[in-house]
């Protein structure tokens, strides 16, 4: 439930930063609004679950420059998984489209904020309540 409820806060997010990056865009795979919105799922969960893999892999093995440069890494290892799922969908003719790759490390960075920001807003009706043990 809970990977769900981030891919569809992630999918929502992408849609917003779709509408405000002129670099970033999404390709349709059929010409209904439902396929639109299916479109947007996809490339969420594409993202999801590079960024659980691939993402969790490159933290592990890069954690001294992450350390050393303090964090700011780690935008560019975002924007290079987002570019992954661009490279991905150009292969299978729709999906996310980026103009380069300093667009990928914007529309990465916007993605996490927007999805942060509706995960903390969406805590209250979706989050639950811890039990204490007795």
């Amino acid at each position: 439930m809970r990977f769900t409820l981030r891919v569809v806060f992630t999918a929502i997010a992408t849609w917003l930063v779709s509408m405000l990056l002129p670099g970033l865009s999404i390709v349709n795979f059929g010409g209904e609004q439902w396929q639109l919105a299916l479109t947007y799922l996809a490339v969420a969960f594409a993202f999801g679950i590079i960024n659980a893999t691939l993402g969790n892999l490159i933290r592990i093995v890069a954690f001294p420059i992450y350390l050393l440069t303090l964090g700011i890494v780690s935008f560019f290892v975002n924007g290079l998984l987002l570019m992954i799922v661009h490279w991905i969908s150009e292969g299978l003719g729709w999906g996310l489209r980026i103009d380069s790759y300093l667009w990928g490390i914007l529309g990465a960075f916007l993605i996490a904020i927007l999805t942060g920001l509706i995960t903390l807003i969406t805590r209250p009706i979706f989050g639950k309540r811890r039990q204490r043990k007795r």
